[in-house]
């Protein structure tokens, strides 16, 4: 019985104005998170500046009141770090929700279906051996997010048998890709016989937003914007599986169909976020228990309200990444990982417990 209570997400409702403040309080703490961390670092800028700097940036007319020094720092380095933070919080958010959904298993995370690993062997090709060095500046995101593709046709390959795509096996079909292409990625740093490369690999495959550039934002963000539209016009659909099939079938839906269909969808947002940011965890699995306890479990409203606070949570991860042991930065999936465990830890015994 107790493996049957924590079989799916519980779709529990919450008070229309409770959603609404929740929705406000977010989108605010968002905002004002943007803010402070394009200020925060080595070179401390107030918030009125960071602002005025933008601004200027986007045709605003103000007063100069800034460096140069300071609008490059901002404008360069410290902004499109922090949109590419928002955008893979974002995406890692809604992504755990909708996998989830679509394994009926509260403890699923957006890595399950092997996506992480095909982005590592991608990433470590591009390091240790120049793979992908026709792509220019994007490199090593264009590999990492090839990788992750190949990662995400090979899982629904080996799960798609029979015509059929059974939750359990799409479960299985993941970890078995996943350590498949784990091993490669071990095998390509043993065979680089790169110490540097090895420790490259190693500080990507650790998470880290220190690499983004104005060059990787639109991959991210655009790929974010476009699951997020798709997700929230099936929230329907995605209430019904995490029921179950027949109530997806019941209302008229697919369940083999929409699973492998809403699997893609996630695996390619997956893919885009990984690639840029390399592996940060806990985000997709945590950040949807938070938002139902916030919202509920309706997905309409469930999904947009992970998609806020997964950006929340990355980008004030990725402030204290840059000042626990300044002028040192720690790697950001060891953060997100060390806020996690308890959550998750807690998670687990409340779910046992009932």
């Amino acid at each position: 019985m107790a493996a049957q209570t924590i079989a799916a997400p519980v779709i529990v409702t919450r008070g229309r104005r409770q959603q609404l403040w929740v929705l406000v309080a977010l989108s605010a703490g968002v905002l004002a998170a943007t803010v402070i961390a394009v200020g925060v670092g080595p070179v401390a800028i107030a918030p009125v500046e960071v602002v005025r700097i933008v601004a200027s940036h986007i045709g605003i007319d103000v007063s100069q009141t800034w460096t140069a020094a300071q609008d490059s720092i901002v404008w360069l380095i410290r902004l499109p770090r922090v949109l590419i933070g928002l955008a893979v919080g974002a995406a890692l958010a809604i992504s755990g929700v909708v996998v989830q959904a679509l394994v009926r298993n509260p403890l699923a995370d957006p890595y399950l279906l092997g996506i992480s690993s095909g982005a590592s062997t991608g990433a470590a090709a591009s390091i240790l051996f120049g793979v992908g060095s026709s792509l220019g500046a994007i490199a090593l995101t264009g590999s990492a997010f090839i990788g992750a593709l190949v990662a995400v046709a090979l899982v629904l390959s080996v799960a798609r048998i029979g015509g059929r795509l059974i939750t359990s096996r799409l479960v299985f079909a993941g970890i078995a890709v996943g350590f498949a292409l784990t091993a490669a990625t071990n095998f390509l740093v043993f065979a680089s016989e790169s110490r540097d490369g090895a420790r490259a690999v190693m500080f990507w495959m650790l998470g880290s937003l220190a690499q983004s550039r104005w060059t990787s934002v639109p991959l991210v963000v655009v790929a974010v914007l476009a699951a997020s539209v798709v997700l929230v016009l099936w929230s329907r659909r995605l209430d019904a599986l995490a029921i179950g099939d027949d109530t997806a079938h019941a209302l008229g839906a697919n369940p083999t169909r929409f699973r492998a269909t809403a699997a893609l969808v996630v695996s390619l947002t997956v893919a885009a976020a990984v690639a840029v940011s390399g592996l940060i965890g806990f985000v997709g699995l945590v950040v949807p228990h938070i938002a139902r306890r916030l919202v509920g479990g309706r997905h309409r409203i469930l999904l947009p309200t992970a998609a806020l606070l997964g950006a929340l949570l990355l980008v004030s991860a990725d402030m204290l990444a840059r000042i626990l042991f300044a002028p040192r930065e720690l790697p950001l999936g060891i953060l997100t990982a060390l806020i996690g465990t308890p959550l998750l830890i807690a998670l687990v015994r409340r779910s046992f417990g009932r």
